[in-house]
């Protein structure tokens, strides 16, 4: 059992992460849509693609076989914490629902498709792109 000050630590540190990976999302959504002009979807679809990608590569080089050695406040922060609140799966359904509603059912069913196929396209890719540092000689 974790004692009490280490708990608050682990609270501090997903809180933390939390808000810098909504605000980030927030801001990546502001730059996708205000500045270049795209869908929203664009900016959802970014955020969850990013995210999976980021979270697989970090879960990959500070696991057990991992070259990084991270405590759980810091694994937590960015794992739940930041990508957490980077990724949104609710927005995407949301998103989805909206499209079905408008009554577009084949850019529902595409969007859906490949935002979840992407998604693990790219944690597949941050997997083997950390596998493979994990395999590199370290640093003496």
């Amino acid at each position: 059992m974790m004692d009490r000050q280490a708990a608050m630590r682990l609270y501090l540190a997903v809180g933390c992460g939390a808000a810098i990976g909504s605000l980030t999302r927030f801001l990546s959504g502001y730059v996708i849509v205000s500045l270049l002009g795209l869908n929203a979807l664009w900016s959802t679809a970014f955020v969850n693609v990013v995210g999976s990608w980021i979270i697989m590569a970090f879960a990959t080089l500070t696991g057990p076989d991992g070259r990084m050695m991270v405590g759980a406040a810091s694994r937590n922060f960015v794992m739940a914490g930041f990508c957490g609140g980077l990724t949104t799966f609710s927005a995407m359904s949301l998103d989805t629902f909206i499209l079905l509603f408008e009554g577009d059912l084949p850019l529902a069913a595409t969007y859906l498709i490949s935002v979840v196929g992407l998604s693990l396209a790219a944690a597949w890719l941050g997997y083997l792109m950390a596998s493979r540092l994990n395999r590199l000689p370290a640093d003496r």
